[in-house]
């Protein structure tokens, strides 16, 4: 049986479960999901990635321009 899993941005209110900092990353698992800051998912990135049915890395946000200082 294949579950589909509906895959959201990230927002400001997802927080790291390790840590509490923004979340960044999305990591589902068949028990549920976990959510991780840049630094957190690369520190367990080797052990949970072989088992993630979903890995979703939105860290490349971290080096977007924000609108407003784009005009600059």
């Amino acid at each position: 049986m294949t579950t589909a899993v509906a895959t959201r941005e990230l927002s400001a209110m997802d927080r790291c479960d390790r840590c509490g900092a923004q979340a960044y990353v999305r990591v589902v698992l068949g028990s549920g999901e976990l959510l991780f800051c840049g630094h957190h998912a690369r520190q367990h990135e080797a052990q949970l990635r072989p088992i993630a049915a979903e890995w979703q890395d939105e860290t490349g946000r971290l080096q977007e321009k924000s609108p407003a200082l784009a005009d600059d």
